[in-house]
């Protein structure tokens, strides 16, 4: 879409205050400052000066005789006296008395002088010390001293190029909620003639990078009108009183421009949950602001054509008075794609690109799983960058699976070269964890093993890749993860006898999931159903705490112990049992350094005679 910058009001009314007060200074300032540099004498003194000879230039007028010293650094001015003799002792000082004093200027240079010239500067001046002042003050061009607060809001209006939903893949539920509003901003008589009235606002929830902003663009774009779009943290400002004003100018620009969309990004910037007992009295900057914004949206009439878009990955956060009925009537949860969605942000991002013919966007996206919209549009880049640096102009199948072993664990470490000890030990512990998957009836297939190091610190990694899209998880697939997990140290302690630093991240994996399946899951008799963890900010990690006592926690603890160690042994007793396919595994990857998975399933089912 294009933006179109907001106009700035006109300067009228300064303009108008600086002539006036320039008019005052040149008809009376000016010409009382002009009579304040003559000095008046009596006619005897400019007699005395005469015969002293001091005198430089006389003009006489009608009612004034004015002159000059002999030096012309003072002029002076006396009355007109009967003086027969004044010509020849003028003579015979040596004055210029045939000359004027002053010399009359030319009426334009005298307008340009008067009038123009200093309102020029005038103006030039004023304009730099305000901008200056409201600068120091910390407000710029939106300072509340001098009453204006420009909300700073980028205006988007409709093109031809802007963004349809056609561009939005992934999210067929979010667009089909969202259609309803571009088919109200359409036609919105059919709603008004069976008294419906729309969401005032409708709030976008879900994980970063799932395309939140995306969406309230094609909006705009699909029902063509202006689009408003601003941060949530761009209203809070150093003080008080001046993020609520941005707001008013915000809705009062929306208002003159209905139909349209208003779009705030990250609301939970102003958004958040009031505190009773404020720092500040309750009076802050971020909270004048959020009762502005919830009074701005009580105060607008059904069906004006205005609709309020917000975007947030924090809703928990969220104050109950901005997401009650009235204000934010419809959340649209905007989550991460499943495996047809994530083909189809891949297919959509993969058209900016040149691509080889037969390319398998199924496979991409099985082995992207969990992958946010902004993570696929980096891997196809990511892709097209490799396939530059290898010297092609086309994009193939193996630079977009390498794009994605590059989001998930970092570009190769060419530099980092591994003792042969050390790549000894990698093999096993990789071919640990991938034979403890292979052996387990609830486990993802295999789909790559390897030993070169990588940028995120991994020395190797193993890639499980899932069939389908799976929205449940078993108490027994967690159990097998655990394993899973834990066959790389159990590889290393059966061939070597001894144990490395090696599997820290996978020590941190085993134990966040054993003690989720007992607190959050309720997969424990001693626990049952009972909730042991509060977790916030599920969108952002999910940030977890314990809620129940000290005796609790001490029985949380010995339970996971107990089941980590028991998937541990269970690892051990698999590889313990199939130590010859571990033996030819390990010397395989040793070799090869990089396999796929056919050909470790290829090794690991054909039987020990062939072997």
């Amino acid at each position: 879409m294009r933006e179109v910058k907001t106009p700035k009001k006109p300067l009228i009314y300064y303009y108008a205050l600086a002539l006036l007060v320039l008019s005052l200074l040149n008809f009376f300032v000016m010409p009382w400052l002009a009579e304040k540099q003559v000095k008046e004498v009596d006619y005897g003194t400019f007699m005395t000066m005469t015969e002293d000879k001091n005198v430089g230039q006389v003009e006489v007028q009608e009612n004034q005789i004015v002159f000059t010293n002999k030096d012309n650094t003072q002029i002076y001015k006396t009355g007109v006296m009967n003086d027969p003799d004044l010509i020849e002792r003028l003579h015979a000082s040596g004055a210029q008395f045939s000359s004027e004093i002053v010399e009359q200027m030319s009426p334009f240079l005298s307008a340009l002088l008067t009038w123009v010239l200093p309102g020029i500067i005038f103006i030039v001046l004023g304009q730099f010390m305000a901008r200056k002042l409201m600068d120091k003050a910390g407000g710029g061009a939106a300072s509340m001293m001098f009453g204006k607060g420009d909300s700073g809001a980028k205006i988007y209006v409709q093109s031809t190029e802007g963004i349809r939903f056609d561009d939005v893949a992934g999210e067929d539920e979010a667009k089909e909620n969202l259609q309803e509003i571009v088919n109200y901003l359409h036609d919105p008589s059919k709603y008004k003639e069976i008294g419906a009235s729309m969401p005032k606002g409708i709030l976008l929830v879900g994980p970063p990078g799932t395309g939140k902003t995306m969406l309230a663009k094609a909006v705009a774009g699909e029902a063509n009108v202006p689009f408003f779009s601003i941060s949530g943290s761009e209203f809070v400002e150093m003080f008080v009183g001046m993020g609520a004003s941005k707001v008013r100018d915000l809705f009062s620009q929306a208002k003159e421009k209905a139909p349209c969309i208003v779009f705030i990004d990250e609301i939970d910037a102003i958004g958040q949950k009031r505190s009773s007992g404020s720092a500040y009295g309750g009076n802050d900057e971020r909270e004048q602001t959020l009762n502005q914004l919830l009074t701005e949206m009580d105060g607008f009439e059904g069906n004006n054509g205005v609709i309020i878009l917000a975007a947030t990955n924090r809703p928990e956060s969220l104050d109950p008075a901005l997401t009650r009925p009235g204000r934010f009537d419809r959340r649209v949860p905007v989550e991460l794609p499943d495996l047809k969605g994530r083909e189809a942000i891949l297919r959509v991002h993969a058209k900016k690109v040149k691509l080889e013919p037969n390319i398998d966007f199924t496979v991409i996206a099985r082995m992207a799983s969990g992958a946010s919209g902004a993570e696929l549009a980096n891997i196809v880049n990511e892709a097209a960058l490799r396939a530059v640096h290898s010297g092609r102009s086309l994009v193939s199948q193996s630079d977009l699976e390498e794009s994605i072993e590059v989001v998930i664990a970092g570009y190769q470490r060419k530099s980092a070269i591994l003792t042969d000890k050390e790549k000894w030990i990698v093999s096993y512990h990789e071919i640990g964890h991938a034979m403890v998957a292979a052996m387990q009836n609830h486990s993802a297939p295999v789909q790559k093993i390897t030993i070169i190091p990588r940028t995120s610190g991994a020395l190797g990694y193993t890639m499980q890749v899932d069939d389908g899209n799976h929205y449940l998880t078993t108490k027994e697939e967690l159990t097998n993860k655990i394993a899973t997990l834990t066959g790389g140290r159990a590889a290393e302690e059966g061939v070597f006898g001894s144990v490395t630093t090696g599997a820290s991240n996978d020590i941190e994996q085993t134990t966040k999931i054993a003690r989720a399946m007992l607190t959050q899951y309720g997969m424990s008799d001693e626990f049952d159903m009972v909730a042991l963890e509060t977790v916030t900010n599920q969108y952002l990690g999910g940030d977890a705490s314990l809620a129940c006592s000290a005796k609790t926690q001490d029985e949380i603890d010995r339970l996971v112990i107990e089941l980590v160690k028991s998937q541990h042994e269970k690892a051990i007793e698999i590889l313990t049992e199939n130590r010859k396919k571990l033996d030819e595994l390990a010397k395989f990857l040793y070799g090869r350094e990089t396999i796929t998975g056919e050909e470790f399933m290829e090794i690991l089912d054909k039987p020990e005679t062939e072997a």
